[in-house]
């Protein structure tokens, strides 16, 4: 049936512009992850860029170390490295300049304090320093015409040749590997035609810079500059290593140590391996340990010492070693270790005991062990490092000490031993007393007794920082012919009524505050015990 006669009704033309504009919409969205895509590479490029050119750096900077202690040595590779700095130097600043002209060409602002960059920018930094924010990072017509049409593809073609045949130019006939893998680092060969796709042939220009995004062009020149950096660590580090090839891999002999520990526990095992640090794997050295020749394997000598008494142990040596030339060197070495018995003295700062809910201070000498060397755990409780010392916190009241004990243990070498145990008790922080004007009962004047604010709750002879604080309290007073009043107050201030009842007492009539309650910085409430005053 024709669409004549079947015409779309204003709510079908509605679905179906919504369903082109989605569709377009998808299309937007694929986009945007796959300029997004670009950007997450280039960023990752770049960080790789830094990491390779950091360790080139540390190579240029081992000749010049190598060049001040032997010139005549080290001449001919430095200067070749040199060469091989400059040339790579200018090779990256081309692509640098070549990426700023792209980004100029396509559209680009600077940022500065008035336009900052936004995370969602992408930007580059350029020769100079200056920062350009990237406009159209999926241009595709600026990139082309700058790099096909103005031929600037071409001309890059040709400095990466240039620079890749200068590189290979330092190679010696026979460095055939390292040859073969810059070529293959720098090469820029034009794509293999496809016959059966009868389309037009490609060149390596058009393969990499014709109808790409922009994003996708500067991330390939970044590529590029990686190639550039990895080439040139590849050549530096062989130049380094040719300066001493065909003699010793090293310039220093010594004698080396190594023990599995300086300190050590009575009745363990001092051991360790003597050896000169340098090996050849055409001779072995000979080895004298106090003032014994030794068995050596693999260039190594084992010695271990004895640990049956505490105390300090020296013991010396002597390596002899033939030199390419024939010579003889002796290299001296000594040593010394200590022995410790596994005994430690433990002690709560304040008092012997711990109490439970608040943080008891503790120390730990271990004798000759150092502090660092030691781990402390605890049972009913958690431990925890505080400098040099550390804090109890029990968990429950342990007064037998049935529950609570320390543990300490060395970690010498590669060895984990208990050195010490001790149990402790865990009491209950003591009840406080009630005072007014810091008395306890008995007479006080009335007149004393009626400026005061209100009851006190306080921890005598305690040496921890911990306090209580009254919640509530009744007072009661005798009157005339036995009359007893009572007020109660639910704080630690005497309340309005109560100061009254203070100020109508007689002389010889009795105060009594009862019924007294306070509670700890641990958040417990004690029943406190009553006082009672005299009025004269």
């Amino acid at each position: 049936m024709g669409a004549k006669n079947c015409p779309e009704t204003p709510r079908q033309k509605m679905i179906n512009m919504m369903y082109i504009v989605l569709t377009a919409m998808l299309a937007l969205n694929v986009a945007a992850q796959v300029l997004e895509a670009f950007r997450v590479v280039d960023s990752s490029l770049l960080h790789t860029l830094k990491a390779v050119d950091v360790k080139s750096q540390q190579v240029y900077l081992s000749f010049e170390q190598a060049y001040a202690e032997n010139p005549a040595k080290v001449q001919e590779w430095k200067q070749k490295a040199d060469e091989v700095q400059t040339s790579t130097n200018e090779m990256f600043s081309y692509i640098l300049r070549l990426k700023e002209e792209i980004v100029n060409y396509s559209g680009s602002t600077l940022a500065d304090l008035e336009n900052p960059v936004s995370p969602d920018d992408f930007y580059l930094v350029t020769e100079s320093g200056d920062t350009l924010i990237v406009e159209k990072q999926d241009d595709l017509n600026g990139p082309s015409e700058l790099m096909i049409t103005q031929e600037k593809a071409f001309e890059l073609n040709a400095k990466i040749t240039e620079y890749r045949n200068g590189l290979v130019a330092l190679l010696d006939e026979d460095d055939i590997e390292l040859k073969e893998s810059i070529l293959k680092e720098l090469e820029t060969p034009d794509p293999v035609k496809n016959v059966k796709d009868g389309s037009d042939v490609k060149t390596w220009e058009t393969q990499f810079f014709l109808d790409k995004p922009l994003v996708a062009i500067l991330t390939l020149l970044s590529k590029f500059q990686i190639d550039v950096k990895n080439s040139e660590a590849n050549l530096i580090n062989y130049l380094y290593g040719q300066i001493d090839a065909g003699s010793f891999k090293f310039n220093k002999l010594g004698a080396r140590i190594i023990a599995n520990s300086n300190i050590i526990l009575q009745g363990d095992i001092y051991e360790a391996d003597v050896f000169l640090a340098a090996e050849d794997s055409t001779q072995q050295p000979q080895i004298f340990i106090n003032n014994s020749e030794v068995e050596v394997v693999d260039g190594k000598a084992n010695y271990k010492g004895n640990t049956s008494q505490p105390g300090i142990f020296k013991w010396s040596g002597l390596i002899k070693y033939k030199t390419p030339s024939g010579v003889i060197r002796n290299y001296p070495f000594e040593q010394e270790y200590q022995v410790v018995k596994p005994s430690v003295t433990m002690s709560a700062t304040k008092m012997n005991v711990f109490y439970l809910g608040i943080k008891n201070p503790f120390s730990i000498g271990g004798g000759a062990i150092p502090n660092e060397l030691m781990d402390v755990t605890m049972t009913n409780g958690k431990i925890t490092k505080s400098g040099d010392s550390y804090i109890i916190e029990p968990t429950a009241l342990d007064e037998l000490e049935k529950r609570t004990k320390i543990t300490v243990y060395a970690n010498i070498g590669d060895t984990r031993r208990v050195v010490g145990t001790s149990t402790w008790r865990v009491k209950r922080v003591p009840d406080p007393v009630a005072q007014v004007n810091g008395q306890t009962g008995g007479d006080i004047r009335k007149e004393v007794l009626a400026i005061q604010d209100g009851v006190l709750a306080v921890l005598e002879d305690f040496d921890f920082d911990f306090k209580y604080e009254v919640t509530e309290f009744e007072i009661m007073t005798s009157g005339v012919a036995g009359y007893v009043n009572v007020k109660k107050s639910n704080s630690k201030w005497f309340t309005a009524e109560q100061k009254d009842m203070l100020n109508r007492a007689r002389p010889q009539s009795l105060v009594y505050i009862s019924n007294i309650k306070a509670i700890g910085d641990d958040g417990s409430t004690r029943n406190l015990d009553p006082i009672s005053f005299k009025i004269r």
